[in-house]
């Protein structure tokens, strides 16, 4: 029973999640952790965090580590079917198409239209991440007191780097890493 509710949520995330990998992850959070209470917001973040860091497409790396994590080698086959199968399917459908129709200039203007809303979807995603990584609560239940500030240096270190320096995101993930270890492994022994 397990395996098929993945499956068929993972089928909803590949038909709904337009704009590619980042998009997807509000639709697997609402499906994994809203409806079917099957990670918790935590468990989910840290399991973005690994998809993130994987090789791959975010949402197939997703769909990948929910599967191990809730039902093993059926749950990862699964999964990464619900979530490939949809999109597959679309994309053989909407290139015949596209290379039928694409002078069109309705087809150019229904695809500018769906631009902000997949600017929305990866904000939202990015949003609860960070609430989740600065406070460990939802959004809506953040409390400006309870602000862990060793995440809060190690993202605007991270930030600046980025924007200043243009440092390569590996090696901000990895220095990330290690900081974090490190700070907390030395307040750990005073």
């Amino acid at each position: 029973m397990l395996i098929l509710k993945l499956f068929f949520a993972f089928i909803q995330v590949g038909l709904f999640s337009v704009g590619g990998g980042y998009a997807a992850i509000p639709l697997i959070q609402e499906q994994i952790v809203n409806i079917y209470g099957l990670m918790s917001l935590e468990e989910f973040s840290d399991l973005i965090t690994v998809a993130e860091m994987t090789p791959g497409p975010i949402s197939i790396n997703s769909a990948t580590f929910v599967g191990m994590r809730l039902a093993g080698i059926p749950g990862v086959l699964l999964c990464t079917l619900g979530c490939i199968i949809p999109s597959f399917c679309i994309c053989l459908i909407l290139a015949h198409f596209y290379y039928k129709y694409r002078s069109v200039s309705g087809v150019q203007t229904v695809l500018g239209a769906m631009r902000p809303a997949v600017v929305a979807l990866i904000a939202s995603a990015g949003a609860s991440i960070l609430m989740l990584g600065l406070f460990q609560a939802e959004i809506h239940e953040v409390v400006l007191s309870n602000i862990r500030v060793v995440e809060l240096g190690i993202f605007i270190v991270a930030l600046f780097l980025l924007r200043k320096f243009k440092v390569n995101a590996i090696m901000i993930i990895l220095g990330s890493g290690v900081a974090g270890t490190v700070i907390y492994a030395f307040m750990g022994s005073i």
